[in-house]
């Protein structure tokens, strides 16, 4: 299976004002030093403010690939240093838009944690970043990174590599959940089928698909 390295875990900084539909945001995440606790809710030490649309079992962590970040930092001349995408888990050397939608990391030595979704880019990401037409350029590039659920809780630390240690016959990406409605239906089918515990949202954006190519012919 393939492994890759958790460069950066990454928590609140500070709750800024603004920036978000509910007034504050917990976008700021900076590194953290030693040993970080997760849980079925992420990281102890971390928090959401939009608790509508953000956290929950289905997003607990937030990882962003290394190797995607510096191609933003080419494109946009600035250094996407660890936590600026509001990630938790900053990694190097493994797929991360190109998780298997279910497949299954060992993170250090404890940590399991199961892919569920793409991150879908909002407004307070536009705000935070201050990039002009983000939301597009974003959805656009389709690096968008995955949420994991923690399936089993434990500590883990910046250095500690990240075991593949499960992934689904169905194949279908992380990237191509994101682009759904671009999918051969027989594909997305498999995932429903095969997926026991797929995320209600995955779901929804999968059906929601099928429903739309069924209607157009």
């Amino acid at each position: 299976m393939t492994t890759g390295t958790l460069v950066a875990v990454c928590a609140v900084h500070e709750l800024l004002d603004g920036h978000s539909r509910v007034g504050r945001t917990a976008i700021d995440k900076r590194p953290v030093t030693g040993p970080v606790t997760i849980d079925a809710t992420g990281i102890v030490v971390d928090t959401q403010c939009d608790s509508e649309l953000h956290g929950g079992i289905d997003q607990a962590l937030y990882a962003y690939s290394r190797e995607e970040a510096a191609r933003w930092a080419d494109e946009l001349g600035v250094d996407v240093t660890p936590g600026m995408f509001g990630e938790n888990l900053a990694v190097r050397g493994l797929p991360v838009t190109d998780a298997v939608v279910g497949e299954r990391w060992l993170i250090g030595a404890t940590v399991v944690a199961e892919v569920t979704l793409p991150r879908v880019p909002c407004q307070t990401f536009r705000s935070w970043l201050g990039q002009p037409h983000w939301v597009k350029r974003f959805s656009d590039r389709g690096d968008t990174g995955c949420y994991l659920r923690v399936l089993t809780p434990g500590t883990t630390r910046a250095g500690d590599p990240i075991e593949v240690v499960d992934r689904p016959a169905h194949g279908v990406t992380v990237r191509e959940l994101f682009r759904a409605d671009e999918q051969d239906p027989r594909r997305l089918r498999r995932l429903l089928d095969e997926s026991e515990y797929l995320a209600a949202t995955a779901r929804h954006r999968v059906e929601r698909a099928l429903t739309a190519r069924a209607t157009s012919g």
